[in-house]
């Protein structure tokens, strides 16, 4: 059985910054991406950033590009987020999925962590 599992949120101040975990787990995950999301209740789910898990290459969402950065390690079946420069508004539940990398489906979701920027 597929797990994702977030960890790393909290509470930070405007322009700091954090490193969000996805332990991955339940199958190989050579053929999928790995994406981060971040929703406000009440919104749409929005894309943050994804990885190949086997090429490494990555794509951005322009809100975020230039301060989080998204890394994967295969030994340890971890996908990261490093977010810098935060924001107030960067204030949001951040999410970490998967799928196969010839779909646009992310079929798998982890449960969510907390990300807060005080002002």
């Amino acid at each position: 059985q597929v797990q994702l599992v977030e960890s790393g949120g909290g509470l930070v101040q405007a322009g700091g910054s954090l490193r969000l975990s996805c332990a991955a787990s339940g199958r190989t995950f050579s053929s999928y991406a790995m994406g981060w999301f971040r929703q406000d209740p009440g919104k749409e789910r929005e894309f943050l950033a994804r990885i190949s898990w086997s090429t490494g290459s990555t794509y951005y969402a322009d809100s975020v590009k230039g301060r989080f950065t998204i890394s994967r390690d295969n030994a340890k079946t971890a996908v990261y987020l490093q977010m810098n420069s935060l924001k107030p508004e960067d204030t949001d539940e951040y999410y970490c999925a998967a799928r196969i990398v010839t779909t646009n489906l992310w079929k798998y979701w982890g449960q969510g962590t907390q990300v807060t920027v005080s002002s």
